[in-house]
C-alpha cells in the first residue's frame, strides 16, 4: 500500500508542477507586454573603476593629508592583477631621502677662529666643549620661503664641518658646487697638501624606521639627521679620512727603510746622511702625536656620552671605518720604523766610533813619529 499511496501523490502532484511552464512570445508585442506585466525594479549603479576610487583617495589625501606620490600611484595600480589584494597607498612620508656626505683631507692645519669670523652667520652653535672643530650651515631654501616660517629638514640644507688637523666633512652638497665650500677652508688653511685625500659616505632618512639607526653598505639609515647627528657623523669621518692620510705618510717612511735595508743586504755597507736620518725620526714622532693630539682619536665624543641614540651612530660608525684596528696597524708600522731607525743609529754610531778611533790611531802615530825623529835628533847632535 506504501508504494501505491507514493505512486497517487506523485500523480496529483505532477500537473501542478507543470502549471506554470516559461512563456513563449509569439510576437514582440506579446513579449514587450509580458515584460510591462513585471514589477519594475531599480537599476543598479554600475560598480566604480579603480581610476574612480584612486581619483577619489587623491581627492581626499589633496584637503585631509598630502598628495599621493607616484610610488603610491604605483603601489595602487598594482593591485588591478586577478588574485592579489590592493595595498594601502605610501605616502612621501615613508620614503627615504638620500643624503651624500663627502669627506675631504686639505691640510695639515686649518685656522678655526678666523674661518667663523668670515662665516658668522652660518656658524652652528656648539652643543659641546669641544674646540678643534666648526660646524656651518648653508641654506638651500630660497629667503622668502624662509620668511614665510617653512620648516627646514637637514636635507634642505648644505652643512660642512670643518676640524682644525686638516679634514672638512661636506653633507648634502652637489659635487658642482663642492670647490666653492672648499676654497671657503682654504683660505684659512696652512700646509696645504698636494694631493688631497677623499672618501664618500651617505645618510637615509627613514621616518618610519623601527630603531633608532640602521647600518649598510656605505650609508646609515636614521629616522631624522639633526645638527647633533652631523656632529657625531663629521667627527668619525674626520678621523677615517685623516687617518688615510697618516697611514699614507708612514707607508712612505717603510719603504723607504725597505729600500735601505735591502741596499745593505747586496752591499754589505750603509751609507746615510745624519740629518736625514733625524729628519725621519722627527717625522715619524710628528705624525704619532698629530694621531692622538690633534685628531683626538682616543677621546670620548661628549654628544655621544650625552645621548644613547649618538653613541650607537659614534660606535657603528667607529666599527664601519675599523678606526681602532687601523691605528694598531698603524702603530705597528710605527714600530717597524723606530726599530729601523734605531738600528741605523747605532750603525752610524758604530761608523763614527770607528772614525775616531782611526783619528786617534793616527794621531798616536804622528806623536811617535815625532818622538822618535826628536830622539835620533837629539842622538846626533850629542858630542862623541
Amino acid at each position: 500500500m506504501g508504494r501505491w499511496r507514493a505512486a497517487s501523490r506523485l500523480l496529483v502532484l505532477a500537473p501542478v508542477a507543470n502549471s506554470s511552464p516559461k512563456p513563449r512570445f509569439s510576437s514582440s508585442a506579446a513579449a514587450a507586454a509580458a515584460v510591462c506585466s513585471r514589477p519594475l525594479r531599480p537599476p543598479l549603479p554600475p560598480a566604480p573603476s579603480r581610476l574612480a576610487v584612486f581619483a577619489d583617495s587623491i581627492f581626499a589625501d589633496s584637503i585631509f593629508a598630502r598628495p599621493l606620490s607616484a610610488v603610491a600611484a604605483r603601489a595602487y595600480f598594482d593591485g588591478d592583477e586577478p588574485g592579489r589584494s590592493c595595498p594601502s597607498p605610501i605616502r612621501d612620508g615613508d620614503e627615504s631621502e638620500n643624503i651624500p656626505i663627502k669627506s675631504y683631507f686639505l691640510s695639515t692645519s686649518i685656522d678655526l677662529k678666523s674661518l667663523q669670523a668670515e662665516n658668522l652667520g652660518n656658524v652652528l652653535p656648539p652643543t659641546s666643549r669641544s674646540s678643534n672643530y666648526i660646524a656651518l650651515k648653508f641654506s638651500a631654501l630660497p629667503s622668502d620661503i624662509r620668511g614665510l616660517g617653512a620648516k627646514e629638514r637637514a636635507s634642505h640644507c648644505h652643512y660642512m664641518v670643518v676640524f682644525q688637523y686638516g679634514s672638512v666633512i661636506l653633507f648634502n652638497i652637489d659635487d658642482h658646487d663642492i670647490e666653492t665650500y672648499l676654497k671657503i677652508v682654504r683660505r684659512h688653511a696652512s700646509g696645504l697638501l698636494p694631493q688631497t685625500c677623499k672618501d664618500d659616505y651617505a645618510v637615509k632618512e627613514q621616518p618610519l624606521l623601527d630603531e633608532d639607526m640602521e647600518g649598510g653598505p656605505d650609508y646609515i639609515v636614521l629616522k631624522s639627521l639633526d645638527t647633533d647627528g652631523i656632529r657625531i657623523i663629521g667627527s668619525v669621518l674626520g678621523q677615517s679620512i685623516a687617518l688615510d692620510y697618516f697611514v699614507s705618510q708612514i707607508d712612505g717612511m717603510v719603504e723607504e727603510f725597505a729600500y735601505i735595508n735591502r741596499k745593505m743586504e747586496t752591499t754589505g755597507t750603509f751609507t746615510m746622511d745624519r740629518k736625514k736620518l733625524l729628519q725621519l725620526v722627527g717625522k715619524a714622532n710628528s705624525n704619532l702625536a698629530d694621531v692622538i693630539l690633534k685628531v683626538g682619536l682616543f677621546e670620548r665624543s661628549e654628544i655621544a656620552w650625552r645621548e644613547a641614540k649618538y653613541a650607537q651612530i659614534y660606535e657603528y660608525l667607529r666599527e664601519e671605518y675599523e678606526v681602532t684596528q687601523r691605528f694598531g696597524n698603524l702603530n705597528f708600522k710605527l714600530k717597524f720604523v723606530e726599530h729601523n731607525i734605531h738600528f741605523l743609529q747605532e750603525v752610524l754610531q758604530n761608523n763614527r766610533s770607528n772614525l775616531l778611533e782611526w783619528c786617534i790611531i793616527f794621531l798616536l802615530s804622528i806623536e811617535n813619529v815625532i818622538s822618535l825623529y826628536e830622539i835620533l835628533k837629539d842622538s846626533i847632535q850629542v858630542p862623541i
